[in-house]
């Protein structure tokens, strides 16, 4: 029994320093890397948490080492909040004693004033007038301005509403962070550095490198979505369907750079939801919440479809409702699985993409004869066969680049953001030749009898080997059951605090306080069942695959990958932004809602009345 302990224990620790092997790119750094991209942080309603880090990441100082994360309030209240506590019980008392303007060189972190605080201290309040420490004093803080970035700081006036949400912004991040610690999410580095000039601020410190962001970054866009891609060059035709995937491809590309650009302009912005909270307020954060939460909803529920038709491909007669209950058992028990361990098997999908990528070449060349061979190409069409199916396109091509939503979260944990766009290249090279390889491929090999997804294709075509067919099931049903529980999690979160089951939470029902862990525990396993048979229930009312993924890229891509980042960039920046940068980004914006708001309509239309037979 001893001899079994120990070697359990050795094989552990090998397990382990395999998994850490790499240094900063180990597989392990890989994991949590994506793990801190992935959070979702706008659709779950907490903060994230901060650590001062000491490791060098950022400078030698010998600064204490906090974790934020790890103290209760009511045990002991952070830095931070000791901070703005003093700060504001010092202007009350000044108000009261009818004295004048709020000392600024005195200690608000409760302890003797250190040249530390001082030289920070006089760094945020020498600025100019119109700066943003100016307009809104809640930015007067060791975090304003403090990241550094690709782009420089932009010392230019800046839309004056923007500022005062970002003041406000700063001060409900700070004040009202998490109660608990977040078990399952990296908390944020942040060191205090010295810059040339002298001056001390904080910086939040990224810890990625340039693989693991291209890698995150591929991670996030490499998906299902490449699948109904034959079917939207066929509904464009060749000319207007490539023409429209290389366009889609430069204008996301353009708008990630463009929200970095917007990143750049205050420290204390780190999601997607900041920057809508400071261009348009606080009920722009609430859609973008709104908008996010569709898109992983119709994310999952595309997935559970796919699990469907692959299956049903491969083994006709037991039905596909039958095989979306089968995919909504299946993924209870891994609704339960820790999020640094789905962080891990999310790579799994991506490898499962490529997999069928190369199943569907490799069966393309094997066959000498059409259908299904690449050597004998189906006929297929320069323009349009129906105009009327083109709409239908708009969203289909779309779909794979809907990854705006977490391009600040792994933009802000860049080690190095200087090297960003070259990150943002690396990606978008990489994946519009794989987008543009499997429609190719797929449209020669079908023409018109190309499917929702390429891979019904591919395993209904008896005259392909069999055991090519399987594997291809094996991928399609591997990435759902690695996709669906890490995209659940941030919904499953957002219900949990809601409901007052998270720890974390303070719940208003009488009955939820002092319950026993275990009937807690109980709950929480329910409430994954039952998100899990939401997402069943609507694949089995909505069970066509492409009119989901039309319907994801017409109303929400569209949205959140073009329209809502260059509002943000004109609203911000304002009459900074160039003339002709200006009129172009409008044009785009009318161009891009135009096409949303048809796409999504053509979305809804039977198939039979637009001729997408």
């Amino acid at each position: 029994m001893e001899r079994c302990r120990m070697f359990s224990i050795e094989y552990f620790r090998s397990s382990l320093s395999l998994l850490q092997a790499g240094g900063p790119n180990s597989f392990d750094g890989f994991a949590r890397s994506w793990q801190r991209a992935a959070g979702f942080w706008e659709v779950t309603p907490r903060c994230p948490s901060f650590v001062y880090s000491t490791d060098g990441a950022g400078d030698d100082t010998d600064d204490d080492h906090f974790r934020f994360d790890e103290e209760r309030p009511l045990q002991r209240k952070s830095v931070l909040r000791q901070a703005l506590e003093a700060q504001q019980a010092l202007e009350d008392e000044a108000a009261d004693d009818g004295e004048g303007e709020f000392d600024v060189g005195a200690d608000v972190y409760g302890g003797p004033s250190s040249e530390v605080h001082h030289r920070v201290r006089r760094k945020l309040f020498t600025r100019r007038e119109d700066n943003i420490l100016s307009i809104e004093p809640l930015l007067a803080s060791p975090f304003a301005g403090s990241y550094a970035s690709s782009y420089g700081t932009h010392g230019s006036r800046l839309n004056e509403v923007s500022m005062r949400h970002a003041g406000r912004l700063w001060k409900e991040q700070q004040i009202t962070g998490v109660e608990e610690p977040d078990k399952e999410r990296e908390p944020l580095l942040v060191k205090r550095v010295e810059r040339e000039d002298g001056t001390i601020v904080n910086v939040v410190v990224g810890q990625s490198t340039v693989p693991q962001t291209v890698f995150n970054s591929i991670n996030l866009l490499v998906g299902v979505g490449l699948l109904s891609l034959p079917l939207g060059i066929k509904y464009a035709g060749w000319l207007i369907g490539m023409s429209f995937l290389l366009f889609t491809a430069i204008v996301t590309n353009y708008t990630a750079k463009i929200l970095a650009k917007c990143l750049d302009v205050d420290g204390t912005l780190i999601t997607f939801a900041d920057l809508a909270y400071i261009s348009f307020g606080h009920k722009a954060r609430i859609v973008t919440s709104i908008l996010f939460t569709l898109e992983l909803v119709a994310a999952n529920v595309a997935l559970v479809v796919l699990f469907a038709d692959s299956w049903d491909a491969l083994l006709p007669g037991v039905g596909l409702m039958e095989w979306k209950i089968v995919c909504g058992v299946v993924l209870t028990p891994l609704s339960m699985v820790p999020l640094r361990v789905l962080s891990f098997t999310s790579v799994l999908g991506v490898v499962c993409c490529f997999g069928i990528v190369s199943v569907t070449f490799i069966d393309g060349f094997t066959k000498p004869h059409a259908p299904g061979s690449l050597r004998e190409p189906m006929p297929t069409y320069l323009f349009p066969e129906h105009w009327s199916t083109l709409p239908l396109s708009f969203g289909l091509l779309m779909s794979p680049w809907g990854g705006h939503s977490v391009f600040p979260n792994i933009y802000r944990d860049m080690r190095h953001p200087k090297n960003f766009d070259m990150s943002l290249r690396t990606t978008y090279t990489f994946t519009y030749l794989l987008d543009m390889s499997m429609a190719v491929a797929g449209l020669l090999m079908f023409g018109e009898g190309v499917m929702d997804e390429i891979t019904s294709n591919v395993i209904t075509m008896s005259a392909y080997p069999k055991a090519l067919s399987i594997l291809v099931v094996v991928f399609a049903a591997i990435i759902p059951l690695t996709k669906i529980p890490l995209n659940a999690r941030p919904i499953v979160s957002t219900v949990e605090i809601l409901s007052g089951l998270d720890p974390r939470a303070m719940s208003d029902s009488q009955a939820l306080v002092g319950m026993s862990s275990l009937t807690r525990g109980i709950l929480k396993f329910s409430l994954r069942i039952f998100v899990n048979a939401i997402f069943v229930i609507i694949a089995i009312i909505f069970p066509s695959f492409d009119r989901i993924m039309a319907l994801m890229g017409s109303t929400l891509c569209f949205t959140i990958c073009v329209i809502l980042p260059l509002g943000f960039y004109l609203k911000i920046f304002g009459s900074e932004v160039p003339l002709k940068e200006r009129i172009l980004d409008y044009v785009l914006i009318a161009i891009c809602s135009v096409m949303a708001l048809v796409g999504t309509v053509w979305a809804f239309l039977p198939k039979e009345s637009i001729g997408a037979t």
